[in-house]
């Protein structure tokens, strides 16, 4: 059975690749949505519509999807739940795991239908899924039943890919209107109570409506290192950082009471994570450094500025920025340069994704806004990595934003300079303290 899918597969690609070639571009261009929506239909054809046989929770949003996908998948596996994991960090399928090297979060056509098949066969019980906007608007979302839909945020992203902030909204917004759909026994809505676009998901069909909000908590407390609360009672305790995270747990935590898991046991398995790849993570390989090194996500300028204050408590802080990749989101970059300039000591501006656009173009756009802060333009993001970490001092910071885990540097005509910032932070480490 597998290898005949598998050969249904290849036949199905080869014939969609033949389409491209022969369809007039214009044509095409047409005709990509119906094109997009049946193989997405298709791949659930193939694979017999997993998602009916395993439950399934997506989690959209601007910011703190990565985060709550893996905090969600952490705090299942630790009340007991066998999981499956499709998004930005990684692919994984029970206790089998790899790095997410697509430079796409939501991987489409056949991907995702054959995982979840895999995760069922695996005996998983549980697929959490990252769902992206890109991904809506490519039907990627179509024919994969939720069970649950976590809504984090939403704020100014993606708008030149989807013409305007609104159509951006309305392609998150119909995630939840299509993949929330009423064959599942019920249908379960987690939405940030503190976001502005909140109503517009409660105004949609679903079975179960439920909100988080910071309200909700009693004692917070966000330290340097560590996140304390209390809700319903039961304290909790976490060693990640920044209120950013606070609403990120929350909304795990509100996830897990809908469908039943007790709440001291969501506070034991959420105790002593602390570790998301590319997402304030801290890079350390010496007992002698007396600096802190992040690696962080920050793609959007209110995630940035959320980096920044988390470490207002740095002596100084030294801010690695290179902006969103070529030919997206132009106006965030003097945007996010202005806020480099207001919250960091020292700014190096350096490359991240230029893709087919001019990368000294993009670090033009960030540097004439900046004019009060000192900062230097180091265009190889290894060298800029480098003098980063041999400027810090005792008490430092250095912020190194923009690319998380992201596997590769985009270049022209799609090239890929495989990359890792913080694999690049440990050797700069390594190097000042000789080990």
């Amino acid at each position: 059975m597998k290898q005949l899918t598998n050969i249904s597969r290849e036949l199905v690609l080869k014939a969609a690749r033949l389409v491209r070639k022969i369809v007039p571009p214009k044509l095409f261009e047409a005709l990509t949505s119906p094109y997009h929506f049946f193989l997405a239909w298709l791949g659930s054809i193939v694979y017999g519509h997993p998602s009916r046989e395993i439950k399934v929770v997506g989690v959209t949003g601007t910011k703190g999807k990565s985060s709550v996908v893996e905090i969600a998948n952490a705090m299942l596996e630790g009340t007991g739940h066998t999981t499956a994991v499709s998004g930005t960090v990684q692919f994984k399928i029970a206790d089998k795991t790899e790095e997410n090297k697509l430079k796409q979060t939501m991987p489409g056509r056949f991907f995702l239908q054959r995982m979840m098949r895999q995760a069922i066969d695996a005996g998983c019980e549980w697929f959490v899924l990252e769902s992206t906007s890109e991904g809506a608007k490519q039907h990627r979302n179509r024919f994969i039943e939720y069970d649950c839909l976590i809504f984090t945020n939403l704020a100014p992203e993606h708008i030149e890919a989807h013409g305007s902030y609104e159509k951006y909204r309305d392609a998150k917004l119909s995630i939840a209107r299509n993949s929330l759909v009423k064959s599942k026994k019920s249908s379960t809505l987690i939405a940030n109570g503190d976001d502005k676009e909140t109503p517009h998901f409660l105004a949609l069909d679903v079975d179960t409506k439920i909100t988080f909000s910071l309200q909700d908590l009693v004692a917070l407390d966000v330290k340097q290192v560590g996140i304390d609360f209390e809700y319903q009672g039961v304290p909790f305790s976490s060693p990640l950082t920044g209120e950013f995270n606070v609403r990120n747990l929350l909304a795990v935590i509100k996830f897990g009471e809908a469908f039943g898991i007790a709440l001291p046991d969501m506070a034991d398995a959420l105790k002593d994570f602390g570790h998301i790849p590319g997402r304030v993570q801290r890079v350390n390989v010496s007992h002698k450094q007396d600096f802190e090194v992040v690696v962080d996500y920050a793609h959007t300028p209110d995630s940035l500025e959320a980096i920044y204050k988390t470490f207002e408590h740095a002596q100084d802080r030294i801010c690695i920025l290179g902006n969103t990749g070529g030919g997206r989101d132009q106006w965030k970059r003097p945007v996010m340069a202005k806020l480099a300039e207001q919250y960091c000591d020292q700014i190096i501006l350096t490359n991240e994704d230029p893709y087919d656009e001019d990368p000294l173009a993009i670090l033009e756009q960030m540097r004439e806004v900046i004019i009060n802060t000192p900062y230097e333009i180091v265009f190889d993001r290894r060298n800029a990595i480098f003098a980063a970490v041999e400027k810090a001092k005792k008490g430092d910071a250095v912020l190194i934003t923009g690319k998380g885990t992201d596997a590769f540097i985009m270049g022209p005509k799609g090239t890929r300079i495989p990359w890792s910032d913080s694999g690049i932070a440990e050797e700069a480490l390594r190097k000042r303290y000789g080990n």
